[in-house]
């Protein structure tokens, strides 16, 4: 199983899509590897430095509707591939959402006031989390904080997750 657990990289604006998360002219690789180095790079968002924002960074905290755009798995292969297993957002696309439990990762949703709390977290220093799957619950760090938050997960989407994704889950169940 994934590990779910890391430093945070704060990505503070809502609607960041597909194209956005993988540029679509990488949409012919067949390795997931290609995808590695072009993750994000062309996210336009002030301060963000994707050569050295994204170094180490194993969880995502964003604002609403987190890969909206076009309905492709690359993206959540392109975070896959960069060890992010975790993205926890207001909200998120639909397809995007569920092609990350179909890949066995965390789309997390929290409340906006629980968002807001992880981005102050993150403006102070690096804040790192640990996501429980069986528990449904994220453990917060940083230097002067230590939170916790549940989340809502389905029991078929835990099931994917714990599993490894859903060709895992079809190869133990068909």
């Amino acid at each position: 199983m994934k590990e779910f657990k890391g430093k945070i990289l704060c990505l503070d604006r809502s609607d960041i899509n597909t194209d956005e998360i993988i540029p679509a002219k990488y949409l012919t690789e067949i390795e997931k590897k290609a995808m590695q180095p072009h993750l994000l790079e062309d996210l336009v968002l002030d301060g963000f430095n994707v050569q050295k924002d994204l170094q180490d960074v194993a969880v995502i905290v964003t604002r609403e509707n987190f890969g909206c755009g076009s309905s492709r798995e690359h993206a959540p292969w392109a975070l896959e591939v960069n060890k992010i297993f975790v993205v926890i957002g207001q909200s998120f696309a639909r397809i995007f959402r569920q092609n990350m439990f179909n890949c066995g990762m965390l789309a997390i949703t929290l409340k906006k006031s629980e968002i807001d709390i992880l981005f102050d977290c993150c403006k102070a220093c690096d804040t790192f989390v640990s996501v429980d799957v069986e528990t449904s619950m994220i453990q917060v760090t940083s230097r002067d904080k230590d939170l916790a938050f549940g989340f809502a997960i389905s029991e078929f989407d835990k099931t994917l997750v714990q599993t490894g994704g859903w060709l895992e889950y079809a190869d133990e169940n068909y």
